[in-house]
């Protein structure tokens, strides 16, 4: 469905929602009106949520109700599963079924922009200050988030970039190799990975590198910038270009070419969902994984159950052409959005914001952030210590609220930890390392009224295209004859209009 058609829909929505509220305000002339924010048992506001599920298991029961308890909420809060979270937030948004407070990815968020203008979630900018957390949320993050000038979501935070490799670092020792740190000597892991037998069992089923059929948080992305690609849109002649219009971008792609041309890879990647790469990784098929550090912990702790010996390992250098450099997001993975149709009243939408506001405070944050004392974690004076016995249990119990936390990095009131888990804290390291040398995007802030209408048509063109040439189907001129496509198809007036944008700011 075209951008003009989910418009179109929201607007009928809308109209028809009125009218049923014209109905509905006639019908409580004769009646007394229902608490309907109300939890009947207890008079708790209900806060409900749409929040992703990034760890096998939602957060214990006993978690949920000391979570109840602090804030004085009733919790209804729907985990997805990170892996479909995308197709089932947009089947919300366009059958009007959003919960109170949903939770829309960086990624995302353009796509949800036509639906905020129109109308369909709160305005929170002007609340904040009602708050004492929220009034100190970064005004830079939210200056990145604003639509028109305007803030409507409350951010998760994250570093400027978590991309980086993860390893297997038992079959780096078992071959004799040693961690790369050039892009030719991570060719050379990933093919002795294939060939060389890394698992010492004498037969051939593996394979380097593990990927999956996503560009972005792929393994694409983080080494198109290792190549030199710009993120996203780059600056040549004093005009905005896209990125694939670089060589690095060939580069890239006949990189992967020559990955799944000598069958270093997983052959069906371009249709390899996330958890079936995870599984690839897990079940010891592949031992070379791209993306965000942070999913090492988990892949490490899943690995282990199966074979207890397996070993990862983490680097974030990779030398390319022009040093080392990897791509950069905003520093907000994604927020939580008010839904109109869910939250009828400003009352209500207070309570929404009062639950955020209470989740940054000292016991909420860190019960959130690390469980019960005693059960998952110890305190060792001002600092948490995270014993290797309770892993698993805070896998099993609490890592996924991590997801409901907002700016968590920047709060003083999360306690840091004395001893991290091994891998965890490794790959927070190594992102950090990565602010040395980040690639930021030139059009973020910028507005291109051609990208928010036809992003979505437009990146298929270059996203079908890029995916054909790595798999032989079309050469490269083919391929710029699709570059040329998306040029005609409105790519051409979305680098006019960035162009613009960014010269006259």
């Amino acid at each position: 469905m075209g951008n003009g058609s989910k418009i179109a829909g929201l607007r009928i929505s809308c109209r028809f929602f009125i009218a049923c509220l014209v109905l509905i305000t006639c019908a409580s002339c004769a009646t007394s009106p229902a608490p309907s924010k109300r939890n009947d048992d207890n008079a708790m506001p209900t806060i409900s949520i749409m929040a992703p599920l990034h760890f096998p298991h939602p957060p214990s029961g006993e978690i949920i109700t000391m979570l109840e308890g602090l804030t004085n909420v009733k919790l209804d809060i729907n985990w997805v599963p990170d892996g479909i979270y995308t197709d089932k937030m947009n089947t919300a948004l366009s059958t009007n079924s959003l919960k109170k407070a949903t939770f829309v990815k960086h990624t995302d968020y353009i796509f949800v922009k036509n639906a905020i203008r129109s109308g369909s979630f709160w305005e929170i900018g002007p609340y904040l200050e009602q708050f004492p957390n929220l009034r100190h949320l970064d005004a830079g993050i939210l200056g990145q988030a604003a639509i028109d000038g305007r803030i409507y979501g409350l951010y998760t935070e994250r570093p400027s970039s978590r991309q980086g490799v993860i390893l297997r670092e038992d079959w780096l020792d078992n071959l004799g190799l040693g961690k790369p740190g050039t892009i030719e000597e991570l060719y050379e892991v990933i093919k002795q990975f294939t060939l060389g037998d890394p698992d010492r069992n004498g037969q051939k089923d593996t394979v380097g590198l593990a990927d999956r059929n996503d560009l972005v948080f792929g393994a694409f992305k983080t080494l198109s910038s290792y190549f030199g690609t710009p993120n996203n849109w780059g600056i040549k002649d004093k005009k905005i270009v896209p990125e694939f219009e670089t060589a690095p971008y060939m580069d890239t792609m006949n990189f992967m070419k020559r990955l799944y041309d000598e069958q270093l890879m997983n052959a069906d990647f371009a249709v390899t969902s996330k958890e079936m790469q995870r599984d690839i990784i897990i079940r010891g098929g592949a031992g070379v994984y791209i993306g965000s550090m942070t999913d090492v912990q988990r892949l490490s702790d899943e690995a282990k159950q199966i074979n207890p010996e397996a070993r990862f390992t983490l680097v974030n250098r990779i030398q390319g052409p022009e040093g080392y450099r990897v791509w950069s997001i905003p520093n907000y993975n994604g927020l939580y959005l008010f839904s109109k149709k869910a939250i009828r009243t400003e009352e209500e939408l207070l309570e929404q914001l009062a639950f955020f506001d209470r989740t940054m405070d000292k016991d909420v944050a860190n019960l959130m952030r690390y469980g019960i004392e005693g059960k998952h974690y110890n305190m060792a004076g001002n600092q948490v210590q995270l014993p290797e016995e309770t892993s698993q249990l805070r896998v099993t119990e609490v890592n996924a609220l991590y997801a409901l936390m907002i700016a968590d990095l920047s709060n003083p009131n999360v306690l840091k930890a004395a001893e991290k888990e091994t891998m965890w804290e490794m790959a927070e390291r190594l992102s950090a390392d990565n602010d040395k040398f980040i690639v930021k995007d030139p059009t973020i802030g910028l507005e291109s009224k051609t990208y928010d209408e036809k992003s979505m048509e437009l990146y298929k063109i270059i996203s079908d295209a890029t995916y054909q040439y790595m798999l032989g189907q079309i050469s490269a001129q083919g391929f710029y004859e699709e570059v040329d496509r998306w040029k005609r198809s409105g790519g051409s007036l979305m680098m006019s209009e960035y162009t613009d944008a960014y010269f006259q700011r």
